[in-house]
């Protein structure tokens, strides 16, 4: 479109320019005789083609004019001031005498306020500022800076909501309470959200505090979620530096943003020293935790990633996805499954991993009450395979992704998971591998997790099913956690449980009605919460250390140490074989034979 405009615009330039010389002439030398026209002759062309020439020098034909600012209007100013001195100096040349320097101020100002007009005529006719009231849906902007003026902007001129418009801005500097930025007052600080909502009856707020930090984001979030609003969230500075801020990067509010949690402090030097030009094996690398695992360490230039899982869509889309982001990571996708050991020690023997993260495993809790063979089978013996292969193929690091559930477990997932953590502290006893395991609670978004679920229930109208009003959970996002995963491995020293810094733990019921609410709802009016009840294997509460671990710190502050406890790998092992034979005979002593094996584990480190 903007390109139909370019001849339409040099059209005006020419025909205003010759209007001017006309009109600045005629006044000097009153409209008559030769010299009137021998001067406007020359000096119509002259100005026409020297401002044309300027014009183009700073891309005025090239400038979407709806998006234009202070900027445009600048390089309007230079190109009329660069051709109106040109022409006078040329006029002057051929004319054999200096301009007429009141003649050559009047060309000057009128050319600008010509060119500027006719420019910003078409910023006019697709800004609907004046159109104040035109849409039924108000939206309220929290953050009066560049980004909150833009995203402003952007409504105006796009409606990125059918029917919307502007009311006005909050914003914490009093300097600007009062005022107006673009056009639009500021009306309050956050503590005024929910009168300024009251009283101007906001639909949709949307916060544009792009550099704000987590914390902050948090605060404000809750604040905005005592009302009935729509809340939306520009998320990303870089998108304000480049001038991004159009309708797709406004996203909706996620309950990641409520948790208010700093960035991850990366150690990439340490990173780097046991990851790059090694060649890394991920198991479960189809999962949540795997795959986020194999975008978190491709950055550090493994020499060889390889990518074990035994779902081949799963596998298939993390390595197209590595290898297109990645393009000169070299990737191994690899259909197997842990419990097949000879396939396992094939494969090692094949491609010598030297780093190891073991992420495959069985987590559904209600599920795996219902199927404790698979859950041993995987979970269990699965880990004894990965762990044994890394030790007889001198694998330098060894870390396995555990649980929270791990801890005093009541249900076979989490039980399957500590005897998991018992086999790989056991090994690590006698093992030149540096093996390590890293625990925490509930990832936001993981397959099986409780935030899609309620996510899903909230798209079908309701009701959202919640076990207990007390229950509680420590929450973390995929990203995150699997940063810390990492970063753990760096640490690993042998033998050690690595804890993760979860924050404060989340009240489930909480964060159902958080998400109704983020998601446009008032809960129990327009979605409604059931309890269900603890379902099998279900604890209140988790913990991240059993009774018989202390805690020590690391050199970051998001991960502990828990205390090494050494195990004798005889009785361990011969406790395994006796499982391995209960699981093929009576399933009905698997739960019961976990119980005791943990117990006694756990007696004898203390």
């Amino acid at each position: 479109m903007w390109k139909k405009r370019i001849p339409l615009l040099l059209f005006v330039d020419i025909i205003t320019c010759t209007l001017i010389t006309f009109i600045g002439f005629a006044l000097m030398y009153e409209g008559e005789g030769a010299s009137y026209w021998r001067a406007v002759l020359i000096f119509a062309p002259v100005l026409s083609a020297s401002t044309i020439l300027f014009m183009l020098r700073y891309n005025l034909y090239q400038r979407i004019w709806k998006y234009s600012s202070v900027g445009e209007l600048v390089s309007i100013f230079k190109a009329v001031t660069l051709g109106v001195v040109v022409s006078g100096l040329l006029f002057s040349i051929l004319n054999w005498e200096w301009m007429d320097l009141v003649l050559l101020l009047f060309i000057f100002q009128s050319s600008l306020i010509v060119k500027g007009s006719t420019r910003f005529a078409l910023r006019l006719k697709s800004d609907t500022y004046n159109k104040k009231g035109t849409g039924d849906i108000k939206v309220l902007i929290i953050g009066a800076g560049d980004c909150g003026s833009m995203v402003a902007k952007e409504i105006k001129q796009n409606k990125y909501i059918n029917n919307s418009y502007p009311v006005g801005f909050i914003d914490d500097d009093e300097q600007k309470r009062g005022n107006r930025v673009g056009g639009l007052r500021v009306l309050g600080n956050r503590n005024d959200i929910a009168a300024v909502v009251e009283k101007h009856e906001i639909n949709h707020i949307i916060i544009a505090l792009p550099a704000a930090s987590k914390k902050d984001i948090s605060d404000i979030i809750n604040l905005c979620k005592e009302t009935s609003c729509e809340l939306k969230i520009v998320p990303r500075l870089d998108d304000i530096i480049l001038g991004k801020v159009t309708a797709s990067s406004i996203r909706n509010v996620e309950v990641e943003d409520l948790l208010g949690r700093s960035p991850v402090a990366i150690d990439l030097e340490g990173i780097a020293n046991y990851v790059e030009g090694k060649v890394v094996l991920v198991t479960g690398a189809g999962g949540s935790i795997g795959s986020e695992l194999c975008r978190q360490i491709a950055p550090f230039k493994p020499g060889k990633l390889l990518l074990l899982g035994h779902g081949e869509n799963s596998i298939y889309q993390i390595d197209m996805e590595l290898s297109k982001t990645f393009k000169e990571l070299q990737t191994e996708a690899i259909i197997a499954d842990v419990q097949d050991r000879e396939t396992l020690f094939a494969l090692f023997g094949e491609y010598s991993p030297q780093v190891v993260f073991h992420a495959a495993a069985h987590k559904h809790v209600p599920l795996m009450e219902r199927n404790p063979k698979q859950a041993v089978m995987n979970n269990i013996m699965g880990t004894k395979n990965v762990a044994e292969a890394c030790d007889q193929h001198g694998v330098e690091r060894f870390v396995l992704v555990s649980t929270d559930k791990a801890v005093n477990p009541t249900s076979v997932m989490g039980a399957t998971k500590r005897v998991a953590e018992i086999i790989v502290q056991s090994i690590s006893f006698y093992s030149n591998t540096k093996f390590a395991a890293v625990r925490f609670g509930n990832v936001l978004g993981s397959r099986g997790s409780v935030i899609p679920l309620f996510k899903a229930q909230i798209a079908e109208g309701g009701p959202v099913t919640v076990t207990d009003p007390e229950m509680i959970r420590y929450f973390m996002t995929i990203p995150e956690a699997s940063q810390l995963v990492v970063q753990a491995g760096a640490f690993a020293k042998g033998g050690e449980v690595f804890i993760l810094d979860m924050d404060k733990p989340v009240k489930i019921y909480e964060l159902a009605k958080d998400l109704i609410r983020l998601s446009g709802f008032e809960p129990y009016r327009d979605i409604d919460i059931k309890f269900t009840g603890l379902r099998p294997g279900e604890k209140m509460y988790e913990e991240l250390l059993t009774d018989a671990e202390g805690m020590s710190a690391t050199l970051n502050n998001r991960i502990f140490i828990g205390k090494p406890m050494a195990q004798d790998i005889e009785p361990v092992m011969l406790e395994l074989q006796h499982l391995e034979g209960i699981i093929r005979s009576d399933l009905s002593e698997v739960k019961s034979f976990v119980k005791r094996t943990i117990a006694s584990q756990n007696r004898s480190a203390v």
